[in-house]
């Protein structure tokens, strides 16, 4: 079919209208100007319907170039290479370039900038110098930082990108490990990492206890993008262990007073004073009692417990503490001691180094990272030779009696059972897909077909 035209063409935009009904094409529109070209000899006679996209297409994209003067070089910081480098290499002003960079400091360290990083450097050519007028980058899916010129000084801003919540069910069966086991069910890392670290290390003996055909579940939140990207996770409500037969179970709840722990279903916490095991993925080499010094040759009370695991591999405070000792200690090697009250404290030897801001007398949480697994001092290998001390003296680590964390009653556990019965409802509506909301409100962002009464329903 041809377009008939007298020299000049003619088009207009009008809301809502199909472009082309004859032919199913649907386009999006938006409210225009009517536009008429300047008559052309190139324009003249017939013009067939390629011809009309074309043109459309183009005076599109003169309106465009009209309506933003503003160029985005897209370019991405170099390895070893500093924001200053990479706007000079853009041709950006040594002045221009530090101005914008110090208003930078204002809301972003630049210096937290990695390789790789994709930066929109913005040129202002409606006067036609292609001034610089700032950049853009964004440095995590849920926010983006921006610098501009107003006109008199170079301003920066971080923008916030609002995030909806959903929960997350997961389950697998665990063959060699639960990391191995988790990672192959999609579970993300810091979540793998509470459920070894924080939640089951009270009470799990991560090389004895787990055995081909176990299996764990796990209910954790998720922060997504409007676009749908995974902005981060959240923490996690629920676990389960299954392990010989034996299940396990671990409810989030947070008291009246707002304080959160996990607790069983019982509601008795998992809190303990002390890890179970404080490094992952070790086993025990030795444990506590007379033995043959491999060494020295001779019998000798071994007053600990030894873990063999690679050299560099984490080694965790076993419990809230002081630092007492962090140094040098004869044949112990690279040695720490935290004490976590009067009566007990702990020890750690052999280690190949301390860990970050570690020193006499700081305070360590349950679960930091102290020091890392090494063969320092008077050692056959890499293994983590690990004490606990009651009342001064060195008692067996794996038979020690703990005391336990808050155990729930009265009113309190009746809220905690309301909660449980929350928990189980959301798990099975994550299982199916059902359970996203709003993280700034709290309610539902659409709600599901078939949502049943877990909150945010």
């Amino acid at each position: 079919m041809a377009l008939a035209g007298t020299g000049a063409f003619l088009w207009q935009a009008q809301r809502a209208a199909p472009a082309f009904p004859a032919d199913g094409m649907i386009a999006q529109q938006a409210d225009a100007p009517t536009m008429t070209a300047p008559a052309s000899p190139e324009f003249s006679g017939d013009i067939d319907a390629e011809q009309g996209l074309a043109l459309a297409a183009d005076a599109w994209g003169d309106m465009e170039r009209v309506a933003d003067p503003v160029e985005r070089k897209l370019v991405n910081l170099g390895r070893g290479e500093t924001l200053m480098q990479l706007l000079l290499d853009a041709e950006v002003p040594q002045e221009h370039a530090q101005g914008a960079i110090s208003a930078l400091r204002g809301v972003y360290d630049p210096r937290r900038m990695r390789s790789g990083q994709e930066i929109k450097v913005l040129f202002d050519h409606s006067a036609g110098d292609g001034k610089f007028v700032g950049f853009e980058f964004q440095p995590a899916v849920e926010r983006s930082v921006s610098v501009s010129f107003d006109g008199v000084r170079f301003q920066a801003a971080e923008v916030a990108k609002p995030l909806q919540r959903r929960w997350v069910a997961a389950q697998g069966r665990i063959e060699s490990s639960l990391y191995q086991a988790g990672y192959a069910s999609g579970v993300p890392t810091p979540v793998l990492n509470a459920l070894i670290n924080k939640l089951f290390n009270y009470d799990v003996d991560w090389q004895r206890d787990i055995q081909p055909g176990d299996s764990f579940e796990v209910l954790y939140e998720q922060y997504l993008t409007e676009s749908g990207e995974v902005a981060k996770v959240g923490t996690v409500s629920y676990a389960a262990l299954t392990l010989s037969g034996k299940r396990r179970e671990l409810f989030l709840y947070e008291d009246s007073d707002g304080s959160a722990d996990y607790f069983t279903r019982k509601g008795e916490s998992v809190r303990k004073a002390l890890l179970r095991t404080p490094v992952d993925g070790a086993r025990l080499t030795s444990g506590f009692g007379m033995r043959m010094h491999p060494l020295l040759g001779y019998s000798k009370m071994h007053k600990g417990a030894d873990f063999g695991a690679p050299t560099g591999t984490p080694v965790f405070a076993a419990g809230d503490g002081i630092v007492e000792e962090a140094g040098q200690k004869g044949a112990y090697g690279n040695y720490v001691r935290i004490r976590h009250n009067r009566e007990i404290a702990t020890a750690y030897a052999h280690l190949s180094r301390f860990g970050s801001g570690l020193r006499r007398g700081a305070r360590v949480n349950q679960g930091d990272v102290i020091g890392y697994v090494g063969s320092t001092g008077r050692s056959t290998g890499p293994h983590l030779h690990y004490e606990v001390h009651r009342g001064g003296k060195q008692v067996n680590p794996m038979s020690v009696d703990l005391p336990t964390g808050r155990n729930l009653d009265g009113k309190e556990l009746k809220r905690f059972q309301a909660v449980l019965a929350q928990i189980e409802d959301r798990y099975a509506d994550a299982q199916a897909g059902l359970t996203l909301v709003s993280a700034s409100a709290g309610r539902p962002a659409a709600k599901a077909e078939g949502c049943r009464k877990a909150p945010g329903c």
